[in-house]
C-alpha cells in the first residue's frame, strides 16, 4: 500500500466532512459516507460503530487537520486575563469561518437528528471549556466583575462568541471579519471585566 494514500479511517472522515460541507447537513448517512469515501458500508461501522461517534470524529479530525492546539498556542501563553481573552477570541473567531460550512450543516441537523446534535454538543462543549479557562484566569487577576461568578461568566463569554452571532453580524448584517473580532474583543471587556 503506498504511503500517499490515506487510511481507511482518514478516507471515512475525509468524506464525512465532504458531505457536511457540501451537502449542508443533506445526505451525511452512513451509506453516504461509505459511497463518499469509496468504501463499503460495512467498512465504515467497523470504524465507526454508531453514526454519533463518525460526527463527532470528523469534527475533531477538522480540528487536527486545521491545527487547533496550534491556533490556541497564542491564547496559552498569554498572561494575564485581559491577554488570555483577547487571544482566545481572535483564534476561535478566525476559526469560524473556515469551519463555518460543517457548523451550519450540523446546526441544521441538530433539532431532528441525535447524533448531529451530539457531535455539536461535543464541539460546543470544547468551546466552553476554552471560554471557562479564560474567565479563570480574569477571576485569577482580579479583572473579572464582581457581580458575575465564574459559570455565569462563562455562559456569556460562549455565548457572545457563539457562531450564530458570528452569522448575523457577518453574514446577516455585512461586518467585516476585523470589525466582528473588533467588537467581540470590547463587548467581552465591557461585560466580563473590571476596567
Amino acid at each position: 500500500m503506498s504511503s500517499a494514500q490515506p487510511d481507511t479511517r482518514e478516507r471515512i472522515l475525509t468524506g464525512a466532512w465532504t458531505l457536511l460541507e457540501e451537502g449542508g447537513g443533506r445526505g451525511v448517512r452512513m451509506a453516504d459516507v461509505a459511497r463518499q469515501a469509496g468504501l463499503s458500508r460495512q467498512a465504515v461501522y467497523l470504524h465507526f460503530p454508531s453514526r454519533a461517534e463518525l460526527l463527532i470524529a470528523t469534527t475533531r479530525y477538522i480540528d487536527a487537520v486545521k491545527d487547533v492546539e496550534g491556533r490556541l498556542a497564542e491564547c496559552r501563553a498569554a498572561v494575564g486575563g485581559f491577554a488570555r481573552m483577547e487571544a482566545f477570541i481572535r483564534a476561535w473567531c478566525a476559526y469560524i469561518p473556515e469551519v463555518h460550512g460543517v457548523c451550519g450543516a450540523l446546526l441544521a441537523m441538530r433539532d431532528s437528528d441525535a447524533e448531529a446534535a451530539a457531535a455539536w454538543d461535543d464541539r460546543m462543549d470544547a468551546l466552553r471549556e476554552g471560554c471557562a479557562a479564560v474567565v479563570r484566569d480574569l477571576a485569577a487577576d482580579g479583572s473579572l466583575r464582581a457581580d458575575l461568578d465564574g459559570e455565569a461568566a462563562t455562559d456569556l463569554l460562549w455565548t457572545l462568541v457563539s457562531v450564530r452571532n458570528w452569522e448575523h453580524l457577518t453574514g446577516d448584517r455585512g461586518w467585516s471579519q476585523e470589525r466582528y473580532v473588533a467588537a467581540m474583543v470590547m463587548m467581552a471587556r465591557r461585560v466580563l471585566c473590571d476596567l
